[in-house]
């Protein structure tokens, strides 16, 4: 069993910045890849940005892409999202996930097994 513990989110204008992290106890969250997701009230959950499980590949979202940056330190079993540039409809929850699958990555919530509590991320205009 993996569980994972979201922080970081908060009330902040749109042009501001936030760092989130998802930190993991239980069985190792490596070597597997992780991802974040967001859901806004009233609409379904969306795929923000994927890493690998060596850190060294990352996705985003059209809609993030050049502002959210995704890392992570296995050493600390924690991935981080940056978030840059906020803008108010980035506001939502934020959950981070591990894959269910070792290599690659996904877009696709489907495909991730454990997931936080999520973080709420508000952007106000």
């Amino acid at each position: 069993q993996v569980q994972l513990v979201e922080s970081g989110g908060g009330l902040v204008q749109a042009g501001a910045s936030l760092r989130l992290s998802c930190t993991a106890s239980g069985r190792t969250f490596s070597p597997y890849p992780m991802g974040w997701f967001r859901q806004a009230p009233g609409k379904e959950r969306e795929f923000v940005a994927c890493i690998t499980s060596g850190g060294t590949g990352t996705y985003y979202a059209d809609s993030v892409k050049g502002r959210f940056t995704i890392s992570r330190d296995n050493a600390k079993r924690t991935v981080y999202l940056q978030l840059n540039s906020l803008k108010p409809e980035d506001t939502a929850v934020y959950y981070c996930a591990r894959s269910r699958y070792s290599q690659g990555y996904s877009t696709s919530y489907r495909d991730y097994d454990y997931w936080g509590q999520g973080t709420q991320v508000t952007v106000s205009s």
